[in-house]
């Protein structure tokens, strides 16, 4: 069989999922610091060389004065699904890396690996969750033709990516490490994970 030809390969383009409400965390999950600077600054960072354009999603007016490229939701009510569908409004005809800001272990390995494993020919990339027995959808590679699959399900009253993921069967892999797919969703976890993440005194 013939290798694909790379010159059909869509670019990639990056978005980080940042514009949710947060309610559970009661503060905004992108502001918090577990590297020494905010989570959706952190994560912007580590995609941005992987990509050819990189946005920080966001609610309209929730980031004001950002050095970073900020991508304003215009599809709403749909939780994180309509920031996606906000960027392949954008740009319809490239791929997107979707990584949320409330996964604190995530790093440059796992997602080089995402990427390597990358199968275009498929409608999705994403790292399989063993625990949940299910795909994560919020670390994802989303190739183009999933654009029009996700506009027609959230056209009969559906917003669950992780649902399409499973619908439709896409591409799948195992994580080399398990822990990056821990996220934070309450200010206890944010402690934890902070306390693991802090580096060894030397005094």
């Amino acid at each position: 069989m013939e290798a694909p030809n790379a010159s059909h390969i869509p670019p990639l383009n990056g978005l980080v999922l940042a514009g949710g409400e947060s309610r559970r965390m009661g503060m905004d999950k992108g502001l918090i610091e577990y590297h020494g600077t905010p989570q959706r600054e952190y994560v912007f960072n580590l995609i941005n060389p992987l990509t050819v354009n990189t946005y920080i999603s966001s609610r309209p007016g929730q980031i004001g004065g950002s050095t970073f490229p900020v991508l304003e939701d215009t599809v709403f009510n749909l939780g994180p699904l309509g920031a996606v569908l906000t960027a392949f409004e954008l740009d319809p005809t490239s791929a997107w890396l979707v990584v949320a800001c409330d996964f604190p272990l995530l790093d440059r390995e796992a997602l080089l690996q995402l990427l390597e494993s990358r199968k275009p020919d498929a409608l999705a990339t994403s790292f399989y969750d063993v625990r949940a027995g299910l795909p994560e959808p919020w670390i994802s590679i989303l190739e183009p033709g999933i654009y029009s699959v996700l506009q027609a399900y959230t056209a009969r009253g559906k917003s669950s990516l992780r649902g399409v993921l499973e619908d439709y069967k896409t591409h799948t892999i195992l994580s080399k490490k398990a822990d990056v797919l821990l996220n934070a969703n309450t200010p206890e976890e944010v402690e934890y994970f902070k306390r693991i993440l802090q580096p060894p005194s030397t005094e």
